[in-house]
C-alpha cells in the first residue's frame, strides 16, 4: 500500500503484506496486551495471510524499536493515536482485534472509527469493574504477576537488562488499564465477538458476556475450553478459524445487504 503517513510507519507493523500485483486483503488491526508489542502477532499474521486477511499490528510507544519514547498511560489517548495512524486503511474499514488491555484500546478506537467488527479477547466488558492496582506493586511483584498470567517467561525476566526494558512499558500499561473508566453505557455500532479462556483469572464468562450491552450490532461469545489468559498462544488454530469464519460471515452479510439495496 502506498501513501503511508509518518504516524502509520511509527504505529503499525505489517509482517506479511501482499506482494505487488496480489489482491488486497481484509485488514485486521491487532492491539497488544499490557507490556506486549506488535511482535506478539507475527505468528497470527502468517497464519491469516493465506485466508486473505492482513494483520496490522499496533506498536505502542516505549517498547522494542520505540523504546526511546515515553510509554502512554491513557487508554483513550492510545486509541486516538492508533486511529489517526490507520488513516491509509480507513476506506477499507479494518476489523479490530484486541487482547486484554488491547481489547479496551480497540473498543475506544472503535468508538472513534467504526471498524467492520471488533474482537474483544481476554477482557471483561467496559461496564464491569474490578479494583486492581498492579501498577503500584514493586518490580518483583509486578513481574511475578506477569509470569503468573504466562505473559512472559520467568527466565527472560531474570536478565537485568531485559527487566529494565520490560518494566517501564509494562507498568505504564497497567496504569493505563487500571485507571481506565469508560462510560458504563458506552457502545459501538459494529458486531462484537468476545473470546476468552475458561480458566482465565482476569475475566469470567459473565463479565465477558456483559460486552453485549456495549454494541448495537450482532454479538457473539466464544469460550475456549482449557484456555488461560493467554489462550491465543497455544490455541492459535482455533483462533484463526474463528477470525476467518466471523469475517467471512460479515462480508457475506454486507454483500447481501448491498444486493438488496440495488434491487430496491
Amino acid at each position: 500500500m502506498t501513501g503511508l503517513t509518518a504516524d502509520s510507519d511509527v504505529w503499525i507493523r505489517r509482517f506479511h503484506p501482499p506482494a505487488a500485483g496480489e489482491p488486497e486483503r481484509t485488514p485486521l488491526v491487532c492491539f497488544p496486551h499490557a507490556g506486549g508489542s506488535a511482535a506478539s502477532f507475527h505468528g497470527l499474521s502468517g497464519l491469516l495471510a493465506p485466508a486473505g486477511i492482513e494483520v496490522l499490528a499496533v506498536q505502542y510507544p516505549g517498547r522494542l524499536d520505540r523504546r526511546s519514547e515515553a510509554p502512554m498511560e491513557d487508554v483513550r489517548e492510545i486509541a486516538a493515536a492508533v486511529v489517526a495512524a490507520l488513516s491509509p486503511w480507513a476506506d477499507r474499514r479494518p476489523a479490530y482485534f484486541g487482547h486484554s488491555m488491547g481489547a479496551a484500546v480497540a473498543f475506544e478506537a472503535a468508538r472513534l472509527s467504526e471498524p467492520r467488527m471488533l474482537f474483544a479477547s481476554g477482557r471483561r466488558a467496559p461496564s464491569t469493574h474490578r479494583e486492581e492496582a498492579f501498577h503500584l506493586l514493586d518490580d518483583d511483584a509486578l513481574i511475578a504477576e506477569t509470569v503468573r498470567l504466562s505473559g512472559v517467561s520467568a527466565e527472560l525476566l531474570a536478565d537485568p537488562e531485559t527487566r529494565d526494558l520490560v518494566l517501564p512499558p509494562l507498568r505504564a500499561d497497567y496504569r493505563a488499564i487500571e485507571t481506565y473508566r469508560p462510560e458504563p453505557d458506552a457502545v459501538v455500532r459494529v458486531p462484537v465477538e468476545v473470546i476468552l479462556g475458561d480458566r482465565d483469572p482476569r475475566v469470567t464468562e459473565e463479565e465477558a458476556r456483559a460486552w453485549q450491552a456495549h454494541t448495537t450490532g450482532e454479538f457473539g461469545c466464544t469460550v475456549v475450553p482449557g484456555g488461560g489468559h493467554f489462550y491465543l498462544t497455544d490455541r492459535t488454530d482455533e483462533l484463526v478459524a474463528l477470525i476467518t469464519g466471523r469475517l467471512a460471515a460479515g462480508a457475506e452479510s454486507v454483500s447481501v445487504a448491498v444486493a438488496r439495496g440495488r434491487r430496491s
